[in-house]
């Protein structure tokens, strides 16, 4: 598996040093550079975001002027990298210098780890707050939107989020793992644009959405003849992506059979069209997303691990939406307000009891549960307000729905007052008595639920 944790990049000429400070920080990845060319080719490689810098280093050891200028350097190529630079030459001017030049900090030598060590914990943490700070202020109208795809205010999807911003650059292989409808198409799309193959193509194919005979084809197309019906040659999906990101959603529904030829076209990077002989190089960027269990599958000899090796060098595990803090109530407002604009420009909004409601349900349909249950919702509601009857949960004899006080009274009250008025043809006093209520009550009530008479 691909190592995720935070690049630090140690900048050294002193070999001994090196290894003691790489060794005092094993909560992050290392990398070490003993001059400057070597600096700036780890920095553009791996894209540290923290730097500890020696001033003194080769031609220069004595001095400080090449490290000011690879200080400069790092600046210009990585702006938003916290660089800590050292030095025992004219310490104090080096450090104002420094500082000045755009370096996070400072410390003299010789170097006590312990103390450094503080000051690179300290320099990571600020680095994490500016990157969820830019996550959650991506300009969008429709609201708080991570990687220009997903719309959330949960910590639990900005921490997805912050994972797969880190790795996009990282030409590694992805697996998101998650249940249907947790938007793993989306976090695949959010990826590839985050990454240096943005401007190449996304192709996506669903796997399980293919009968078995027509996979093979799909994937890796097929020469004129090659079969019956194959009237011309075709491209497949790896070919149409080459450049770009292919994306292989439920890749756990691919047979054993055609996982061989999968696991032979990572290997090599070629694939040979069905009917063809020519193999033909393809450069993909694979993301696969699956639902399933593919340990148990591996077990159960219906996944090769070998495949599942390659295809997750580095593994996303999305959170279900009723995991996701305030996700359902955010989710909801967006979509009553898009789908209003585009089905029934009457309703303004949700009822406190529809509110209610959305929190309180598990959502077992995740994100595409609730886009299909606010929609109907939408285009069913009579009033202004979407309320907790127009969502229809229903009576949930499995406890799906976790009902309180305040939603079952609304939803109890419609149902009587709009059968009242059924059976009295409308007459606000006749059905004020078969409810056992006043005239001024039922009119409170009709207002309060924004029911017509």
């Amino acid at each position: 598996m691909a190592d995720v944790r935070q690049k630090l990049l140690i900048v050294e000429d002193d070999l001994g040093l090196q290894k003691q400070l790489k060794w005092s920080y094993e909560d992050f990845e290392v990398f070490c550079a003993s001059n400057r060319d070597e600096a700036m080719t780890l920095l553009r490689s791996e894209t540290p975001d923290v730097v500890t810098l020696d001033l003194g280093l080769p031609p220069d050891p004595d001095g400080v002027s090449e490290g000011f200028a690879l200080l400069d350097e790092m600046l210009k190529v990585k702006p938003d990298t916290k660089v800590i630079v050292a030095s025992g030459h004219g310490a104090r001017e080096s450090a104002l210098r420094a500082i000045s030049a755009g370096a996070w900090d400072f410390y003299h030598k010789p170097v006590e780890i312990d103390e450094l060590h503080l000051i690179v914990k300290r320099a990571f943490h600020v680095r994490n707050l500016e990157l969820q700070n830019a996550l959650l202020q991506q300009p969008d109208s429709s609201g708080e939107l991570l990687l220009g795809t997903i719309l959330t205010a949960a910590p639990e999807m900005v921490k997805v989020a912050r994972t797969i911003q880190r790795i996009a650059p990282a030409d590694v292989s992805v697996m998101l793992l998650g249940a249907s409808g947790t938007g793993k198409e989306l976090l695949a799309r959010g990826l590839h644009n985050a990454s240096g193959r943005r401007d190449k193509p996304f192709v996506a194919i669903n796997c399980g959405a293919i009968p078995e005979n027509l996979l093979e084809s799909e994937l890796f197309g097929h020469e004129k003849g090659a079969f019956t019906g194959a009237i011309k040659t075709t491209e497949g999906k790896i070919e149409l992506a080459d450049g770009g990101t292919l994306f292989l959603d439920e890749v756990g529904d691919i047979p054993l059979a055609l996982q061989v030829k999968l696991l032979r076209f990572l290997q090599e990077r070629t694939i040979e069209r069905i009917g063809g002989r020519k193999a033909i190089r393809v450069d993909v960027r694979v993301v696969c997303a699956t639902h399933r269990n593919l340990n148990k599958m591996i077990i159960d000899q219906t996944f090769r691990d070998d495949l599942y090796y390659r295809l997750a060098e580095v593994n996303v595990n999305i959170p279900n939406l009723a995991a996701r803090t305030g996700d359902a109530i955010l989710l909801a407002k967006h979509f009553v307000s898009r789908f209003a604009r585009e089905m029934n420009p009457s309703i303004k909004g949700m009822s406190t009891g529809a509110l209610t409601a959305i929190d309180a349900w598990k959502w077992p349909g995740n994100v595409r549960e609730l886009e299909n249950r606010i929609k109907r919702a939408v285009i069913m509601a009579e009033g202004k307000f979407v309320t907790a009857d127009d969502l229809d949960f229903g009576d949930d004899d499995e406890g799906d729905l976790l009902l309180n006080l305040k939603s079952a009274r609304e939803a109890s009250d419609r149902k009587a007052i709009k059968r009242a008025i059924s059976r009295t043809e409308g007459n606000i006093s006749s059905a004020a008595k078969l409810l056992g209520i006043s005239r001024p009550t039922l009119y409170d009530l009709l207002k309060q639920y924004d029911l017509q008479v």
